[in-house]
């Protein structure tokens, strides 16, 4: 709003205070906001680093019984058995509300046996390394849902922080500056009144004297 397109009253003024007031509660609900949500987001990013440590760790055991079991039972048997298991099923993915930014939660099995597989009779190595490899699915999807949420919060921290910025740099200081137009407007017309009153008086006084002196 541009100070010359203000009407300067007293509603005005009031109205402008307002503003500032709820613009100043407005930016500190922001900033709150934002501390949350920088706190949850290196929450997340925590937790993602050691599961990616965990993940590291999972496949170098995976690889190695896959080793142990190519060597124990032979390549070709190994083939065969990965052949009859059956695909993961599909990854149910729901939302959770974190400071009003909707995060991805992620649920997928991580292996589903194929029917009969109970009569395959597999032998340890192989059962080992599958259900290796079914951990480091599920460390998968845990890292990937962390960090989908990681960047969904960052965005929103960016977000955030332009329209704090927006309040306090512009807003806040556009309303505060009508304020100061309007309270020096109000002094104008006051020293204007002052002045007007001192003219009038000075005025019935000439009035007075010269009407004593005739």
């Amino acid at each position: 709003m541009a100070t010359e397109n203000v009407r300067p009253t007293r509603l005005e003024l009031l109205r402008t205070r307002r503003r500032i007031a709820v613009a100043k509660r407005g930016l500190n609900l922001l900033k709150l906001k934002r501390t949350a949500l920088i706190q949850e987001f290196f929450a997340l990013s925590r937790a993602a680093r050691e599961l990616r440590g965990d993940l590291q760790r999972r496949v170098a055991r995976g690889y190695a019984s896959i080793r142990m079991a190519e060597m124990m039972e032979g390549p070709i048997r190994l083939e065969n058995v990965a052949m009859l298991l059956a695909e993961v099923r599909p990854i149910r993915v729901t939302t959770k509300n974190v400071m009003g930014v909707r995060t991805p939660r992620v649920d997928g099995a991580a292996y589903v046996p194929v029917a009969g597989e109970e009569l395959l009779d597999l032998p340890t190595s192989i059962d080992e390394s599958i259900r290796h490899f079914q951990g480091i699915y599920r460390v998968v999807l845990n890292v990937a849902e962390k960090e989908n949420a990681m960047r969904r919060l960052l965005r929103e921290i960016e977000r955030t922080k332009r329209r704090a910025n927006a309040i306090e740099n512009v807003l806040v200081p556009r309303l505060e500056g009508t304020v100061r137009y309007i309270k020096f407007r109000f002094d104008e017309l006051e020293r204007d009144s002052f002045s007007m009153l001192k003219s009038v008086k000075r005025k019935i006084e000439r009035e007075a004297e010269a009407g004593a002196a005739a």
